[in-house]
């Protein structure tokens, strides 16, 4: 056994010789398939879907700006809307107030026209109610103070 251990220690562990070439070559060979037909086309795919994504990122930050852009465009429409509404609402109370106070003024006119009607024609009828019972009234006041009184007076 000792000359199978010295043996095996003189022989070394690595032989290099020709098939270290061939090793290399062939390597070599399935280093330009591989790079051919799998590494390459797979650094393309991923190169295409990098890509497809950005461009779907783009797409949305597009469609998110221009949705954005709607939605301040229709929020200021609606703020217009609304003020116009509440102009129109302040128009029209307005104009309410303003057809209320004529007619109130008119209905006010016209109470007093009448108010005023009723105390002319009130005086002219006193007036003339007076006119008439005035030459009547001493005559009257005479003969109440006579009854009163149970004698004539003068």
């Amino acid at each position: 056994m000792h000359h199978a251990a010295s043996a095996l220690a003189a022989r070394p562990l690595i032989d290099i010789d020709l098939t270290v070439l061939v090793q290399f070559a062939l390597f070599l060979i399935v280093l330009v398939v591989a790079n051919r037909f799998m590494f390459q086309p797979y650094l393309r795919l991923r190169e295409r879907r990098k890509a497809g994504i950005e461009g779907a990122r783009a797409e949305a930050e597009r469609m998110t700006a221009q949705a954005d852009a709607k939605l301040a465009d229709y929020e200021h429409k609606l703020a217009a809307a609304r003020g116009k509404a509440n102009e129109e609402g302040r128009k029209v109370r307005a104009e309410g107030m303003a057809h209320e106070k004529e007619t109130t003024d008119r209905a006010r006119a016209e109470a007093q026209r009448a108010i005023d009607e009723a105390t002319t024609k009130m005086r002219t009828e006193t007036d003339a109610a007076r006119a008439q019972l005035m030459p009547q009234a001493d005559a009257l006041a005479r003969q109440i103070a006579s009854k009163l009184l149970g004698r004539e007076v003068a």
